[in-house]
């Protein structure tokens, strides 16, 4: 087991259920001091906390914190709170997300503002807002989840995409600003297919396998370990950009949305129906 997680301060947002849910317990089981975990769903925190005691067979240092990623205002409220616990973050994991799969057509303004406020704007601020925890640790590290959306547009994805393209590019561009200085932070960007969490629940993928989240959550901790840049899940998502450029877009099409499916994959969508 890697010594990278030790005496750590992890943050997670979306921390009550899928991805952020397994995240928290590997943080413990890896070995950290200290998770902060954030969601909208105050329940699902106090689950959250309740499980991983049980799992553990002790009291664990988790600090829920009730925050909505698409208020600017909660984030700094939850961040002042914050910094009156911590006096340093050594990992934060942007992981909370939401998304509508309808046509972009049946979009309210309400959607549209939603997802980009969740999936951007929110991971942008809470990490504005925690930089100077950030800048307290010895070696910093920032986790955005992104998304394969980022890679590949979608019918009943364009505002999802849209969110995902943009974090990507503020993703990298923050890498490359927090790797100068005395003390250098490392971003990790994670590019992955559907994943079944819940989020995705009625998605159609004949050909490429929908992702276990457990297999997702190691292999993202792996990354970490590695201190890579970028992590594209599953590996065949690598060739997806050189395609996309060699190809006419019109091939592309075939290729993408006709024998692997992914042009109809949202078409029976459901989502989480909590």
């Amino acid at each position: 087991m890697s010594k990278r997680w030790e005496g750590q301060i992890v943050v997670i947002t979306g921390a009550a259920s899928g991805l952020g849910r397994l995240m928290a317990i590997e943080s413990f089981v890896r070995g950290a001091h200290k998770v902060v975990a954030l969601d909208i769903d105050s329940n699902g925190l106090d689950a959250l906390k309740e499980e991983v005691e049980k799992r553990f067979d002790k009291p664990v240092n988790l600090l829920p914190f009730k925050v909505d990623l698409s208020s600017t205002a909660s984030i700094e409220q939850v961040t002042k709170e914050l910094a009156e616990s911590v006096t340093r973050v050594d990992i934060l994991f942007n992981n909370a997300g939401v998304v509508v799969g309808k046509n972009f057509s049946d979009h309210k303004l309400e959607d549209v503002q939603l997802t980009l406020n969740v999936n951007v704007l929110g991971p942008m601020w809470l990490a504005h807002q925690l930089l100077p925890l950030l800048k307290n640790s010895q070696e910093a590290h920032i986790i955005n989840i992104a998304s394969a959306a980022a890679l590949v547009s979608n019918p009943k994805m364009s505002v999802y995409c849209a969110s995902k393209w943009a974090l990507v590019g503020w993703s990298d561009s923050l890498r490359l600003e927090l790797a100068e200085g005395p003390k250098p932070a490392r971003v990790t960007t994670v590019l992955p297919y559907y994943i079944n969490t819940g989020m995705f629940d009625g998605v159609k993928s004949p050909i490429i396998p929908i992702l276990n989240p457990e297999d997702v959550v190691r292999r993202i901790f792996k990354a970490v370990e590695q201190k890579r840049i970028f992590l594209y899940l599953p590996k065949i998502l690598y060739v997806v950009p050189l395609l996309y450029a060699i190809l006419p877009t019109r091939a592309f099409d075939f290729i993408v949305g006709k024998i692997f499916g992914i042009y109809k994959s949202m078409n029976e969508f459901k989502g989480r129906t909590n």
